[in-house]
């Protein structure tokens, strides 16, 4: 059964180095048993939340705690913790049994104990019959599993994977994510996941931690975040959206930059400046005059007419705006092009409002 008491919780944790903050009054709990995500741009200060929680970095302020025990000021090896590192950190003298078996000799577990342990270990990340061979001789997929192995034998309560797929190809990095999504299932151990990729965020996470700028700026399910952004930046980071700029003129209605009013829902009062985030899979493309009455809608002219293969991207200006709309691939191709008048549609309830 997982414990009620948070396997991680961060309350307000600030790293300072020098006169930059890194990481700024951070609040969080992950649940035990959680896939928790970290996301965020490079500089944003997620790998180094995760240094603070796997004892790499110390807090300048703040509590941090691990199934409710104090553990700010403590060192790695005294943190029931392990880090999967993006360079897989292997001993490159040692073959896949060694680096799996490392851990447990340095702490003096009986052989005995260690040789049923490593097995156990090689044989969950699917390694059997490789046991002998060094890291130069695994292609890099084999060596994350090594690494993952390594981490895992000793039985952490919580394991910190800082982007551990970022050295992968993309087809083996989509396999991988299956993969270790599985292998979390599997041991129902917390995984805290370091990334700046949306998508793999999206596709593995029970919750993700959106941050920017030191700060944490939402944490939600993948659906919420995606179609539920709380602001500018979330909304802009994560996928793809329109982001129409314009000012909140009365209950439910937003009139754009531009002039237009549409229905958009949200409970800021009027006057108040935000910015409409609406997804291209939720705007709907039709000839002009063509939008079913209940949709919002503008007018515009097809600008350009993107091809993906298994989809079409519309990008449609109107005045000194643009909306994409994105639409699957069907046989007959584009069912409009370049420089036709439409009107692009979406349902008022699949916008997000965010106040800027």
């Amino acid at each position: 059964m997982p414990s009620a008491v948070p396997a991680v919780g961060l309350h307000q944790i600030t790293k300072r180095f020098g006169d930059v903050i890194a990481v700024d009054s951070v609040d969080l709990e992950i649940a035990d048993g959680e896939f928790f995500a970290l996301l965020g741009p490079s500089g944003c200060g997620k790998t180094t939340t995760l240094r603070l929680i796997a004892g790499l970095e110390f807090p300048t302020t703040g509590s941090l705690r691990i199934f409710g025990d104090e553990v700010g000021t403590l060192p790695p090896n005294r943190r029931p913790v392990n880090t999967v590192f993006q360079n897989y950190a292997l001993f490159p003298h040692m073959t896949a049994e060694e680096n799996v078996a490392f851990g447990l000799r340095m702490r003096k577990i009986p052989k005995a104990e260690v040789e049923p342990r490593v097995r156990d270990a090689i044989a969950l990340v699917h390694m059997e019959g490789m046991e002998q061979r060094r890291p130069d001789q695994l292609s890099g997929g084999q060596q994350q599993r090594v690494a993952l192995a390594r981490a895992l034998v000793n039985s952490p309560k919580v394991l910190l994977l800082d982007e551990p797929l970022g050295a992968l190809d993309l087809k083996l990095r989509e396999a991988m994510q299956l993969e270790l999504k599985a292998l979390q299932r599997e041991v129902g151990i917390t995984f805290v996941f370091v990334t700046h990729d949306q998508g793999e965020a999206l596709a593995m996470s029970d919750r993700i931690g959106v941050m920017d700028g030191g700060r944490l700026l939402q944490v939600g399910a993948p659906e919420e975040i995606y179609a539920r952004p709380t602001n500018r930046f979330v909304a802009d980071f994560i996928g793809h959206a329109n982001l129409l700029d314009g000012m909140v003129t009365g209950p439910d209605r937003v009139t754009l930059t531009n002039g237009v009013t549409i229905a958009a829902p949200s409970d800021i009062q009027p006057g108040g400046r935000v910015t409409v985030s609406l997804r291209p899979e939720q705007a709907f493309l039709h000839r002009q005059g063509g939008a079913p009455e209940h949709h919002a809608s503008v007018d515009g002219q097809v600008e350009q007419v993107t091809y993906l293969g298994n989809a079409l991207i519309y990008r449609v200006s109107f005045q000194w705006m643009h909306i994409d709309v994105r639409e699957e691939n069907r046989p007959g191709g584009a069912s409009v092009g370049a420089g036709d008048d439409v009107t692009v549609s979406w349902e008022p309830s699949s916008v997000a409002v965010v106040q800027d």
